[in-house]
């Protein structure tokens, strides 16, 4: 499918409305949670639908288990919130975020896609917005939001490239030591750079929502299958912005339950260290 030229926006002669796909992958979800997360999608596409952003639209589910809970999410409850295209696979074992997610991109093809965690709340004119400013922005191959927490406080998506220290202050070090480096925190966040201007040149940004021309993933080649999860989102940002560029663009706005891998117990800490060692071989050793 061909990219609107720029400055093509709708009501002009040559506009075409553009498609959008979604996948989303589940493990263990929280399906009252999932159900908020896809009515606000529903409600931000019909918003973009209505003001001619948009046409067709196709909703792919990978579901990693365990439970039979998404499967009845499914059948009883997903067509009462989602009167658009849908797809969905259940996988017998967990493959892993970036793994769901290519597998996703298999099921459905469109103009724009956007990765989308299952505990994600859109602003109404989330969509619209991003497919405006990607009309107006060639060169953008995604596009990172505004975020917030559940409690209202700002959530910062955007980041620079990490070093260990960075991480494990971050990550693991108690509210006391990291309050000592708060200022390389912030740093981190990019916190004084995403503010209320649009930003075009963001390194890594957050894999929970990743609004992307469809082509530019294609070249990209989408996740790795080297990261199980946890990095596979930096990863896929650093090789993206060799060709394209990340565009933090805060007319598009979240919100977003998240947690830290250390709250999640032994296992998740492993896993995120196994993933950043695979990172840090990969792109490049940086410890503080």
């Amino acid at each position: 499918m061909s990219i609107q030229p720029k400055n093509e926006l709708p009501g002009s002669p040559s506009w075409t409305p553009s498609s959008l796909s979604i996948s989303i992958v589940t493990y263990a979800t929280d399906t009252s949670i999932l159900a908020g997360t896809i009515e606000s999608l529903a409600k931000a596409v019909g918003h973009a639908r209505a003001t001619g952003f948009l046409g067709e639209v196709a909703l792919a589910i990978v579901d990693n288990g365990p439970g039979s809970g998404v499967d009845a999410f499914l059948t009883d409850q997903i067509h009462r919130l989602w009167p658009y295209g849908l797809e969905s696979v259940r996988h017998s074992f967990n493959t892993g975020f970036g793994a769901g997610h290519n597998k996703a991109l298999r099921m459905v093809q469109a103009t724009y896609h956007l990765i989308l965690n299952p505990d994600v709340v859109l602003a109404e004119d989330a969509i619209s917005n991003a497919i405006g400013y990607m009309a107006q922005h060639p060169s953008v191959g995604c596009i990172t939001p505004y975020a917030c927490w559940p409690g209202g406080g700002r959530q910062y998506l955007c980041k620079e490239y990490p070093s260990v220290f960075t991480l494990f202050l971050r990550g693991f070090a108690p509210k006391a030591i990291a309050r000592r480096f708060a200022g390389r925190l912030a740093g981190y966040e990019l916190r004084d750079v995403t503010g209320d201007a649009h930003v075009d040149d963001i390194l890594i940004a957050s894999g929970c929502f990743m609004f992307c021309l469809r082509r530019a993933l294609d070249e990209t080649g989408g996740f790795s299958d080297r990261f199980f999860l946890y990095f596979e989102d930096f990863d896929l940002c650093l090789r993206l912005v060799k060709t394209w560029r990340i565009a933090y663009v805060p007319s598009v706005r979240i919100v977003h339950l998240g947690g830290r891998a250390s709250l999640k117990g032994l296992r998740h800490i492993y896993m995120f260290i196994r993933s950043a060692v695979v990172f840090f071989r990969t792109h490049g050793w940086r410890f503080f």
